[in-house]
């Protein structure tokens, strides 16, 4: 709808965090395995300036034997700002699925 309009950058960065509540983000990792690699919320802005947190990530430990990487997963123990509506529309997660923690290790 907006083809042909020549939107500043300031604005195109408010629509994204105004539409966006969260990214989920899979990279492949050393030895050919793909996995998520954060689960963050986007916040808002400040300025000029997308914000994010992230709720969950992989942390790389290191790589094994047959050059895979290995690593865990954490709960960064950030309860999203959105939950409130989620739960508005039946979705109800434990406040557990938010506690700081390591969750698995992968």
């Amino acid at each position: 709808m907006m083809s042909g309009f020549e939107l500043p950058v300031k604005a195109i960065r408010q629509q994204v965090s105004g539409a966006v509540d969260i990214l989920i983000q899979a990279n492949r990792l050393q030895g050919g395995p793909r996995r998520i690699t954060a689960i963050t919320e986007i916040v808002g802005m400040e300025q000029d300036t997308i914000v994010m947190q992230d709720i969950y990530k992989y942390t790389q430990k290191g790589i094994d034997e047959e050059g895979k990487a290995f690593g865990h997963f954490e709960c960064t123990g950030v309860r999203p700002s959105f939950m409130n509506r989620l739960e508005a529309a039946g979705v109800r997660l434990p406040a557990s699925a938010f506690r700081e923690r390591v969750m698995m290790q992968a």
